[in-house]
């Protein structure tokens, strides 16, 4: 990607799809990868970083796709300096009409040490040698020194020097472990720009980790040093602690606009919307009182705000909360809604369906419908996304029982469809229904399943609200998360721990492809930016 010819123009790198999906316990799929893709399109954002393609045959696979499908944003593929990283990405994301290489190397004396074990001249060679292959397969070429706000900055200035020379296009400085300091990282970029006068002919990038809190304060501060992309992820999500948040580097922007002269191509109404798919999809919630997107960003609880708000909003609210797409929860169907609602209800919210797919939604849609008055929005969101995943290879629930009584321990039985299409049966007693329904479902599968998380939210609010549950659970030292969606929390929490399990199952199986001798380099510990 060239220069923006507006020098006010600040480009948004989403790395939810990568280092988001780093998160303990976040296990995305290809289709929910791709949904998510398509969402962040929607948003407009200006690039996708879609995955580390080397690091596994399905994070390949998830890149690919995008590629092939999402149009609009460049789409970048994350790689190491080694030359298998490079054509790894490279063979992820060649069938995007807007590729991009982001490859990567330790510039701090700490990493190059202990880390990579090797020393500043390698450090050089490698950098040079991985900017000149991916510049042969792609004129959009990223290059970050990693940990680079630990690292000497004069000695960062040289590696920073030589991939420019070797025709990086954008030049990312990442706060790794989210170290410094807004005052420290301004005046760290602007001894770079004094000693790499060539920083300013590319555009200069800014990846903030929050792990002092201070991600989205260390982003702004190098957007006001000259920086003109600042990487972020949807609700912040990330390594550790998680990167700068998405919606709060974008809204600030938008919201100070007139003071601090930057702006970004994100269409702000579309905020709310793909913060709460990133949240059901990854099953990570967000906090309530989370700037822009949490459920009490807009509510006030003082008579006095509360006052204030209805004579003027602006007396305590900065931002309109339709400026965020809050708004959208005013589309409401009911049981007497038909097939041609619900579709122009969906397609509204970035659901295009039809065929087979609104069939299924249709009759999903009818059969909750029957148990609650009315449907809006979010809960459309949530019933789309919960049968969307259905798709995927996997076990599903088909049926359970539960005994229940303050007498005596609860009884569950449970009919289990395995991925080869075959029913398996299982029962057991547990200390409350939902805990003999999951270990049913452990005794269905034949997996010894260990529950770490349990969550239940309602999406909208009501007697009669929908409840979603989150699952995080182990099994042979791997983790896997799932969701699930019914007005029944029984349900709801039997679908999101076959889910679970089948994530479980699918990293088994892909971490004991990765060791074949054919994939030895993706068996690699991978550290990154």
């Amino acid at each position: 990607m060239t220069k923006p010819d507006d020098p006010n123009r600040v480009l948004i790198f989403d790395t939810t799809l990568r280092d988001g999906e780093q998160s303990p316990g976040i296990s995305l799929n290809t289709q929910e990868k791709l949904e998510i893709a398509q969402q962040l399109a929607r948003l407009g954002v200006d690039v996708i970083e879609a995955g580390f393609p080397i690091t596994s045959p399905g994070d390949f696979e998830a890149v690919q796709q995008i590629s092939r499908t999402v149009e609009g944003p460049v789409i970048a593929g994350l790689a190491r300096t080694h030359a298998a990283d490079i054509d790894a990405a490279w063979g992820a994301i060649k069938d995007s009409p807007r590729p991009r290489i982001h490859t990567f190397i330790s510039t701090s004396d700490i990493h190059i040490r202990h880390q990579l074990q090797s020393t500043r001249e390698d450090v050089k060679g490698q950098a040079r040698a991985a900017v000149a292959h991916a510049r042969g397969y792609v004129e959009d070429v990223e290059f970050s020194p990693m940990d680079a706000t630990r690292a000497d900055v004069e000695f960062t200035a040289e590696v920073c020097q030589i991939a420019i020379e070797e025709g990086a296009s954008t030049i990312n400085i990442p706060d790794t472990v989210g170290y410094t300091m807004p005052l420290e990282y301004t005046a760290y970029l602007e001894r770079l720009y004094e000693l790499v006068p060539a920083l300013r002919d590319v555009v200069l990038s800014v990846h903030c980790h929050d792990d002092l809190g201070l991600a989205v304060a260390n982003s702004f501060a190098g957007l006001l040093a000259g920086a003109r992309q600042v990487e972020c992820a949807i609700n912040g999500i990330g390594e550790r602690a998680g990167n700068a948040s998405l919606e709060e580097i974008v809204m600030l922007l938008h919201t100070r606009e007139r003071d601090v002269h930057l702006r970004t191509g994100v269409n702000t109404r579309e905020i709310s919307r793909t913060s709460r798919l990133v949240s059901r999809l990854t099953g990570y919630p967000v906090q309530p009182n989370k700037a822009i997107v949490g459920r009490n960003a807009f509510a006030h609880e003082s008579g006095i705000h509360q006052d204030g708000v209805l004579k003027e909003r602006t007396t305590y609210e900065i931002m309109d909360a339709t400026t965020v797409g809050l708004e959208a929860n005013s589309i409401v169907l009911g049981k007497h809604s038909g097939r041609h609602a619900l579709q122009q209800a969906l397609s509204e919210l970035g659901f295009q369906l039809s065929g087979q797919a609104l069939n299924t939604a249709f009759k999903r849609f009818k059969e909750i419908a029957d148990k609650k008055k009315t449907l809006t929005a979010m809960d459309l969101e949530a019933l789309v996304t919960d049968e969307l995943r259905e798709e995927v290879a996997g076990y599903q629930l088909e049926w359970f029982d539960v005994e229940a009584s303050s007498r005596r321990p609860p009884h569950a039985k449970v009919g289990v469809r395995a991925p080869d299409g075959e029913e398996l049966t299982g029962s057991f007693t547990g200390d409350g229904p939902v805990d003999a329904i999951f270990r049913a479902i452990n005794a269905a599968t034949g997996h010894d399943a260990r529950l770490r998380e349990f969550r239940v939210d309602a999406v909208t609010a009501g007697q009669d609200a929908l409840g979603e549950t989150s699952v995080v659970l182990e099994a042979g030292g791997v983790t896997g998360s799932g969701q699930g969606v019914s007005t029944d929390i029984l349900e709801a929490a039997g679908r999101a721990y076959v889910r679970a399990l089948s994530n479980v199952v699918r990293k088994r199986e892909a971490a004991a492809r990765a060791q074949s001798p054919t994939d030895a380099s993706a068996a690699e510990p991978v550290s990154v930016p």
